[in-house]
């Protein structure tokens, strides 16, 4: 792990559109780690962790997500090296269960 970690939560109609296999793949595609999940209240939280620019061009693009989403609002907080162990064994990024 290097680099910056951020969290953000996306609040909006971002649940039963595809949002998490959005991030997931633009995470993966952009080479970072961290994971995705819905959370019952309806937004999707993220934890991106990689290179400042990368992660920060991440963040913004969750703001518009993918075209089926309304994002309403991303809240962005620095995240500690901790939250990573979140992921699932073995993987650079997850997809975890809703909390």
């Amino acid at each position: 792990m290097s680099g910056t970690i951020r969290r953000v939560e996306i609040r909006g109609r971002v649940q039963g559109v595809g949002y998490r296999a959005w991030v997931e793949h633009q995470a993966r595609k952009h080479g970072v780690e961290g994971w995705v999940r819905n959370r019952r209240d309806g937004s999707v939280e993220a934890l991106f962790c990689g290179p400042e620019d990368v992660v920060a061009d991440l963040v913004t693009s969750c703001r518009h997500g993918p075209s089926s989403a309304r994002v309403d609002d991303v809240i962005e907080e620095t995240a500690g090296a901790d939250t990573l162990g979140l992921r699932y064994p073995g993987e650079r990024f997850s997809v975890l269960s809703t909390i």
